[in-house]
């Protein structure tokens, strides 16, 4: 061993962990004299152990940005301190009487006197003696409790705890007392995990005496609370964890009368932990240290009922967590206040928007359990933060003000009591008060603008809706300015959180002219609803999208009596943003909120026979089916992909709430070509190939065949209703295709269905979705398969597949996948049964609408699928034959060398699937010609092996049309170098 730490000690004073050899050399070392320290004997150690430990000191291993050589050298330090120190048990530690749980709850149950702790008399002898590098080790751990890494702190907190267990008590308290020294402000979060750690060690061993309790509880309870704030997150949370760590080493450590002093303040921060922690591990750890105290301690309150509703499972989700489970805890009085006062002291303030509205809406939830406390001390508190000057504060406290407002008028009326009782006029001054303040200190602009008009918006709905009486006082004006300004400024908040801001705004509209325009019970001010009205539809002019958005979704907020007599007017201005013009066919958002708040206003105004201007009626309800049938079809792309969808998910939804509307009141007023229009627009949008709008139009096609009282003049209603029995209704799940496309394959065999979803089908099976094309295509040729023996659906289906075709002629986002859709039904034999007459009408019109199709294209995708189509075509027999060939012909010289490739490859496949196309003895020559020619070769090589193979397939070979020459005046003034430069570019 000698010489082997002779050689270790050469090693460490050579290595350096500046290069990396230096550092495998120092890590062999360490790990070899870590494991020799800790397996060998002590008096064969005990001898080398200062002379390791100056060696140790002078490689400066803190220093080392290394985390595995800083956790080693921690490692080594610890174990030459327990070299220098006899293993031994400290005869002053506590000692808890009975350490079994379950004759702790059998003690409990039996209502028994506990028993009492073992010590040792504190006068007991020690007189050992303790070396000198005691000192310096524990020096090195506490260093170590403060490394920027988890393990090294870990490991140096262990060593703390077998450290102390060696030494006597004056000495380990003096220990404990450096340990205490960590949780300073002036420290880190790295000292207080370290601190956390090292007290839980201490604490589990029985280190920690009961006379330290009361200085080691109060920096715990700050540490289960500890968070900075670091840019634009936050540190700490390993802190709070650790601080729960502490407390479950408590309770297994400690009698019961030792903690009873700190019970109350230990339940009530634990609880918060496990409640009000952004953290999910953060409250679970809360959690379990809480019911390790009920289990061990047994003294706190309401701890099985408490752990029943915030166990492991329950404290995962952080909204019920906030919104569920604190107002089941906050029914005990002991955990109320507590809970109260922790969301505004550190939760509204917080840097996480998300927890600052949970904390909002978790005082509201909480204030029933102590109206007096928060109408008296926490609303008054909240405004005063308010006028903060940092943001996250006045964010949170406005939000908090709001809620609690509210939450204080339902709970009076409830009573059957005014708000006022609950809240007196200074804080009401206080309310009206905050727009005013925001507004002369330019806080609407600028850098968390949008925070404050959005809190400012919640707080002017739930001030409304509690009825504070300020009608006819000047900040209604104010509050107005506010929506309408924010309303207009939408354009210039950020993208992610323009459309919460202004579903605030249209929410707060709503509220306020409701409460405060009504000049009379359901009459509106005419002033006011000139004025408000006429602003709002000048700016659907606007050209700012955001602008038409959010007055589209004003307009439909407005209450049924702002809107009477003026019906006509506003359903007129929203359908004309309804309206995809050339210069605004981008604005899909605009399109989308116009449609919202047509079917909003429909709701909001009801059904009245006779009455335009009032309500939905007979003279107006084809204008609304209008604009709701119209923009089923817009199809716009952009840079974000289908952005129609959204106008179409829209109209589906206006189209499903409109005519249950009417169904339920007056069903005469759908028509039966409107309602067959709605079925088949919708049963269409339940065949294409995006999942979630599929999901969507399958649910509104449901409800419109499913409601009662049943929808009037609904196509095949009989046949729907065994297609799609209401039992089946919700365990299908139409985001699947695999169980989507074989039940809307089905309508294929109802007439009246089946234009529209075949349209949307085509565009599935040719689809680029593996999933969505796989089950499209195997329900569509299943169905196919179904009616091969039965030739006039056959021919029926056809016709209705040529007119997709046509209605759709050079639409690339059909006619692409209706191409390769007709690709794979000539290669699975779907049309066999024409091509045993000779030019068959489907063939003949087929092949002329492909050819129109591809007519001076240059889209290679859709060239290529055309190749597929008529290399299929040619299964058919007479002129359709040879005109498909001579297509392919052409397309074998075509200007571009990928297309004249693909329609040699595809057409080699070709002669060889059908075998009747070339005699048996020109087989050989064709597939030699369409094998062995270089086709992205020069056009005039290409053309002669083109031409041969014509020959070869008996179709003529195609001519070049003349180009036509200048006229004899444009000769003569053209000089001849134009002329000879035309002539070039002619023969290019």
């Amino acid at each position: 061993m000698a010489g082997f730490l002779d050689w270790s000690l050469c090693t460490l004073a050579r290595s350096s962990f500046q290069t990396l050899e230096g550092v495998i050399a120092m890590d062999g070392t360490l790990q070899a004299l870590a494991q020799i320290f800790k397996h060998g004997k002590r008096e064969d150690c005990l001898p080398y152990a200062a002379t390791v430990l100056q060696c140790l000191d002078g490689c400066r291993l803190p220093e080392s940005n290394q985390t595995l050589l800083r956790k080693l050298g921690v490692k080594l330090v610890q174990r030459l301190g327990l070299t220098f120190l006899k293993p031994k048990v400290a005869a002053w530690r506590y000692q808890r009487g009975c350490r079994s749980l379950a004759a702790n709850l059998q003690l409990l149950s039996q209502h028994r006197p506990e028993q009492q702790t073992l010590l040792v008399p504190s006068n007991c002898h020690e007189d050992d003696d303790v070396p000198e590098g005691v000192e310096s080790v524990i020096e090195q751990l506490l260093v170590g409790l403060k490394d920027k890494d988890t393990v090294v702190r870990w490991s140096a907190a262990k060593g703390i705890g077998r450290m102390a267990g060696r030494l006597p008590k004056e000495l380990a308290d003096d220990v404990v007392g450096s340990v205490l020294d960590c949780f300073s402000f002036q420290e880190t979060d790295k000292a207080w995990h370290g601190g956390c750690l090292a007290l839980a060690e201490l604490g589990r061993r029985g280190l920690l005496l009961p006379s330290r309790l009361a200085e080691a509880v109060p920096v715990v309870l700050k540490a289960l609370t500890y968070e900075e704030k670091r840019g634009a997150c936050s540190v700490g949370a390993n802190v709070r964890d650790a601080a729960c760590y502490v407390c479950w080493s408590f309770a297994r450590a400690y009698e019961p009368q030792e903690l009873t002093p700190f019970v109350t303040a230990i339940s009530s921060a634990l609880v918060i932990a496990a409640v009000f922690d952004r953290n999910v591990n953060c409250r679970r750890a809360a959690s379990a240290a809480f019911q390790e105290n009920v289990g061990r301690q047994g003294t706190f309150p309401h701890g099985i009922d408490i752990l029943t509703a915030a166990d492991y499972f329950a404290v995962g989700n952080r909204s019920n967590c906030f919104l569920v489970i604190s107002v089941f805890i906050a029914g005990f009085p002991e955990y109320t206040q507590p809970m109260i006062d922790h969301l505004v002291t550190m939760k509204i303030n917080h840097w996480d928007g998300a927890i600052r509205e949970l904390a909002a809406k978790a005082l509201s939830n909480l204030a029933p359990r102590a109206p007096e406390y928060s109408a008296t001390h926490v609303l008054p508190r909240l405004l005063s933060m308010t006028r903060s000057p940092d943001l996250h504060t006045r964010h949170g406290a406005l939000l908090a003000c709001a809620e609690l407002a509210y939450a204080l008028y339902r709970l009076a009326a409830r009573e059957g009591r005014p708000v006022l009782d609950y809240l007196d006029e200074d804080t009401v001054q206080g309310l009206r008060q905050i727009h005013l303040q925001l507004s002369e200190r330019q806080l609407y602009r600028g850098l968390g603008g949008e925070l404050m008009r959005q809190a400012v918006c919640i707080l002017i709905e739930n001030l409304s809706l509690s009825k504070m009486p300020f009608k006819g006082d000047t900040i209604i004006g104010g509050w107005q300015w506010l929506v309408d300004d924010t309303l207009r400024s939408l354009h210039l908040v950020s993208s992610h959180a323009r459309q919460q801001l202004k579903d605030a705004a249209v929410s707060a509209l709503a509220a306020l002219c409701s409460e405060y325009y009504a000049k009379e019970p359901g009459e509106a001010d005419p002033e006011v609803q000139e004025r408000l009205i006429g602003q709002y539809l000048a700016e659907l002019r606007s050209p700012e999208e955001m602008a038409r958005c959010g007055f589209s979704s004003a307009l439909g907020a407005l209450p049924g009596f702002l809107l009477k007599g003026r019906l006509q007017q506003v359903l007129a201005g929203l359908r004309a943003v309804t309206h995809a013009c050339p210069e605004d066919v981008g604005f899909a958002e605009s399109r989308r909120d116009a449609l919202k708040a047509i079917a909003r206003i429909c709701q909001t105004v009801g059904v009245k026979a006779g009455a335009p201007d009032e309500a939905v009626c007979a003279e107006n309800v084809s204008q609304v089916y209008g604009a709701l049938l119209g923009c089923m079809s817009d199809y716009t792309t952009d840079s974000r992909g289908d952005v129609g969808a959204w106008v179409r998910e829209a109209a589906m939804t206006g189209l499903r709430d409109l005519t249950l509307l009417l169904a339920r009141s007056r069903p005469e007023l759908i028509e039966a070509h409107i309602c067959e229009q709605v079925m088949c627009r919708v049963a269409q949008q339940a065949s294409e190939k995006i999942d979630r709008f599929r999901a969507h139009a399958a649910g509104v096609f449901l409800a419109l065949l499913h409601c009662d009282p049943p929808t009037p003049h609904v196509p095949h209603r009989a046949e729907l209703e065994q297609l799609f029995p209401r039992c089946d209704v919700a365990s299908v799940n139409w985001n699947a295709p695999s169980q989507a496309f074989p039940r809307v394959t089905q309508l294929l065999g109802l007439p009246a269905y089946r234009y529209h979803v075949l349209l949307g089908l085509v565009v599935s099976v040719g689809g680029l979705t593996e999933s969505t094309v796989r089950y499209s295509t195997q329900s569509l040729f299943a169905y196919m398969k179904g009616i091969q023996r039965y030739p006039q659906a056959l021919e029926s289906f056809g016709g209705t597949l040529l007119q997709v075709f046509e209605d759709n002629l050079l639409n690339d986002r059909v006619s692409v996948p209706l191409l390769r859709t007709l690709d794979q039904m000539l290669a699975n034999g779907c049309f066999e049964a024409f091509a045993a007459e000779e030019d068959h009408p489907f063939c003949v019109k087929l092949l002329a609408l492909c050819k129109e199709e591809i007519k001076r294209s240059k889209d290679v995708q859709k060239l290529q699928a055309s190749i597929a189509v008529f290399c299929g075509m040619v299964q058919f027999c007479g002129d359709v034959r040879r005109q498909a060939l001579l297509q392919l012909c052409l397309l074998l010289c075509h200007p571009f060398p990928l297309i004249r490739k693909t329609t040699a490859s595809r057409a080699y496949e070709m002669v060889l699937t059908y075998s009747d196309v070339v005699g048996a003895g020109a087989l050989d020559e064709v597939l030699a010609v369409l094998s062995d020619t270089a086709w992205d070769a020069k056009l005039p090589e290409v053309r002669a092996h083109r031409n041969r193979l014509c020959d070869l397939l008996g179709v003529p070979r195609p001519q070049l049309v003349p180009k036509s020459q200048p006229h004899g005046f444009a000769r003569m003034i053209l000089s001849p170098l134009v002329l000879r430069f035309l002539q070039c570019r002619r023969h290019l």
